[in-house]
């Protein structure tokens, strides 16, 4: 069904790690540690600035990958695995993109389920790699058939 998509990537998309963000996803997320958000913590910290949590690139724009239509309702959040190189730093220019790393199905009690592997990257404005996010998205038989009436039009272009 999807498999047409793996291999695909979105083009880079610039994002800045503001600190009001920060500092309303460490309150949202209920760690609002000081070197999340404190400014003297961050100047004594090693990395002589605040840091952003590590589930902070949940809210990056990632851009969107040509042809990986999915609904957003109905989605099963699977898995998520970050891997950092180093913190993401206040102030900092973040470039992302994200790609479809795999599609596979499994047949189980109430139909087949479809699985998707969405990778996405975070580097610097030099191309050095930050961070990868791993996600797994779980689609039940309902979204599977949605998706197969609407990809079909799209497809024979």
């Amino acid at each position: 069904m999807l498999t047409y998509c793996i291999g695909k990537r979105s083009k880079k998309v610039k994002n800045i790690v503001e600190r009001a963000k920060v500092k309303q996803f460490a309150e949202a997320i209920g760690d609002a540690h000081p070197i999340f958000i404190d400014k003297e913590t961050g100047r004594n910290s090693r990395y002589k600035k605040n840091i952003a949590p590590p589930t902070f690139p949940r809210v990056f724009d990632y851009g969107a990958i040509e042809g990986l239509d999915i609904p957003n309702d109905g989605l099963i959040h699977g898995e998520q695995i970050y891997h950092y190189d180093r913190p993401l730093l206040i102030g900092e220019k973040i470039y992302c993109f994200q790609e479809v790393k795999d599609y596979y199905e499994k047949t189980g009690r109430n139909g087949v389920m479809g699985f998707i592997i969405i990778k996405r990257y975070g580097e610097t404005e030099g191309g050095h790699l930050i961070f990868t996010a791993e996600q797994v998205i779980i689609m039940n038989e309902g979204v599977r058939k949605e998706i197969k009436r609407y990809e079909k039009p799209h497809r024979a272009k």
